[in-house]
């Protein structure tokens, strides 16, 4: 009879086993006690770690608490109170529900619990060492209940071994408390690592919460998004433009107040941005998400920190247009501030702020985290806007202006506005050009400084997509039809995005091997060198397209606009600069060019009077 090579594992082996999918390191179980504090409704937490999690990590909560029985329960595999049936698991709104977190930590770590509810005399103590059998006693504290564990791994030394060093697992464990402190704005939360207190946040408003979190500085970089649909509801921040991050660590999702990642939601978010991040830089969202837990699966994985929804194109749809809805919505111009060298060199310098400006978008009160009003956009007819750079096109002079600029397209009126700066600029106010790079001109709150060139380009690049989207040509015959001879190779691109050329307003025939005949040109390209333009179009979309794979339309409306912008250096007169001010700020997005550079900034009367010392 031959040996027997199939057996069952030992309990604690397989628990040994099972615990390496759910405790991956320390912050996994800072991670799953924080949980079961919240599951247990505490409204105080205090965490304390030592040796970033390896020598000991304690969660201390205010919470129901649990009877003997309970206790002793808790730390067997699958044991939970969360759910029953199939359909509680498709219903689930708590946060541990697989009944694993605590059989887990206790088969590789020496654990020790105390617990109490209110109605009891004494407190319960267990105490596990590495999946070991429970030892129980009593003893008097106060309701609630702690976890102990530590020398995690002890008994799985190759498990400890791969450990990262204990400032790399601290900050884990940050994140994982600071989560935690951003979905729960009413739970009081003390974290203490190695016998310092680096977060004591008491019970408070979202937005306030936030100002704990993260300082009064860089919460002015972020505005409210709010959406409301029949399946779903969504609230949160997004960080402005200027406060893209070098990495996607500052990006917090929470489903039904559940932390989760997903990369779908977090590449509708990263979409919507466009090109108004810098390249390599990622977006900073804090959003919440409330839907029925009946369209989302939250068991996909043990760490429960991914979720499926149902209808995962309706999710990205949504959090992508309630972005690009928000961004458009609110005030984007940089703020300058004139710092001195101590201050540059501390970080301080040129920012995003609103402090000139209410919150845009939904506004919160920022003492009860109450919604104040609904997002307004801003509606501007093109054609009979009061601002000051309007009436004076409608002065002489006004053709020398559309010549340079263009006329606003019929289907442009009525446009929604990304903000109302133009509001700002009183109808006298003078226009000036500094070295025929910059437009200066004062508005309500200080001073605007604009760079030609980018806002030129923004204007072309918008007018440019707006004629491929209506197929408004705008297409001005030249005088003599021009041919023009080219490389094999700008001749096959050509002939790939000639009705995208046409699109756009030049109208071009194939005309024999590598040659094509120019017969009209965009009404709003400058007098140059034809066939330059066009060679230098077809060298900017290639260029473009090797960094990104993008959406032939745009890399061809980008190259363009740049190639047919006024130039940094030209000279323009007054109504030529009035009339390119009102061209941007009709533009939806006014304040970065296609390629992510700002194209405002504004200097407030504040700083001005401080740097005068006026203050």
């Amino acid at each position: 009879m031959s040996e027997r090579r199939i057996h069952i594992l030992p309990e604690h082996l397989a628990n040994q086993i099972a615990a390496g999918e759910v405790i991956q390191r320390p912050e996994s179980v800072v991670k799953e006690l924080l949980e079961n504090s919240l599951d247990a409704q505490a409204k105080q937490i205090v965490v304390v770690v030592k040796e970033g999690g390896k020598k000991l990590i304690q969660v201390i909560d205010d919470g129901g608490g649990m009877s003997e029985e309970d206790a002793v329960a808790s730390f067997l595999r699958h044991a939970t109170s969360k759910i029953a049936t199939l359909e509680d698991l498709e219903a689930i709104r708590t946060y541990g529900f697989r009944g694993e977190a605590l059989a887990s930590i206790a088969a590789v770590a020496h654990v020790t619990m105390k617990t109490r509810r209110r109605e009891d005399e004494s407190a319960v103590v267990v105490h596990i060492e590495g999946g070991g059998a429970p030892r129980v006693s009593r003893e008097a504290r106060e309701a609630g209940t702690s976890i102990a564990v530590q020398n995690l791994f002890y008994n799985t030394p190759a498990r400890r071994k791969f450990l990262k060093s204990a400032a790399t697992e601290f900050r884990h464990i940050a994140e994982a408390v600071q989560r935690v402190a951003l979905s729960h704005p009413e739970v009081a939360l003390r974290f203490i690592s190695d016998e310092e207190t680096l977060l004591d946040v008491k019970p408070a408003p979202l937005h306030e919460r936030l100002l704990d979190v993260f300082g009064q500085r860089q919460v002015e970089e972020m505005v409210w998004a709010e959406e409301q649909t029949d399946l779903m509801s969504i609230r949160g921040f997004i960080g402005k433009p200027s406060f893209g991050q070098k990495s996607r660590a500052n990006q917090y999702l929470f489903l039904n107040r559940r932390y989760i990642v997903n990369r779908n939601i977090s590449h509708a978010v990263f979409s919507a941005y466009e090109h108004l991040l810098v390249k390599g830089t990622f977006p900073f969202f804090l959003l919440f998400i409330d839907i029925d837990p009946h369209r989302v699966d939250v068991n996909v994985h043990p760490s429960k920190m991914e979720a499926k929804f149902e209808d995962e194109q309706y999710v990205y749809r949504i959090i992508s247009t309630l972005v690009r809805r928000t961004l458009a919505a609110n005030d984007l111009i940089p703020t300058v501030s004139l710092s001195t060298t101590d201050e540059r060199e501390s970080g301080i310098g040129l920012s995003f702020t609103d402090r000139q400006h209410p919150w845009g978008g939904t506004r919160v009160d920022p003492m009860t985290g109450e919604v104040l009003s609904s997002p307004r956009p801003v509606e501007t007819n093109v054609g009979t806007r009061s601002s000051f750079i309007s009436q004076v096109l409608q002065q002489d002079g006004k053709e020398i202006a559309d010549r340079l600029f263009g006329k606003p397209a019929e289907s442009e009126q009525g446009v929604q506005r990304a903000g109302n700066e133009t509001a700002f600029i009183h109808h006298a106010a003078p226009v000036w050009q500094v070295h025929n790079r910059y437009l200066l001109t004062p508005i309500e709150g200080g001073l605007l400084i604009v760079d030609q060139h980018v806002a030129h380009e923004r204007v072309l690049y918008e007018r440019a997509l707006q004629r491929t989207e209506t197929h408004a040509r705008g297409t001005q015959q030249v005088l003599f039809p021009e041919p023009l001879q080219l490389s094999p190779v700008d001749f096959a691109l050509v002939e790939e995005l000639l009705p995208h050329f046409q699109q756009l307003g030049f109208d071009l025939k194939v005309f024999g091997k590598n040659t094509v005949v120019l017969e009209g040109v965009p009404a709003d390209l400058p007098a140059t060198s034809n066939a330059k333009v066009i060679a230098d179009i077809l060298t900017l979309y290639r260029e473009y397209r090797q960094h990104a794979v993008m959406d032939a339309r745009d890399v061809l409306a980008k190259s363009y606009s740049c190639r047919a912008a006024i130039k940094s250096g030209d000279p323009l007169n007054e109504r030529e600069m009035r009339s390119l001010l009102d061209q941007l700020f009709a533009c939806t997005m006014p304040y970065v060019c296609p390629h992510g550079r700002p194209i405002v900034l504004k200097i407030s009367i504040e700083e001005l009077d401080r740097r005068f010392g006026r203050t």
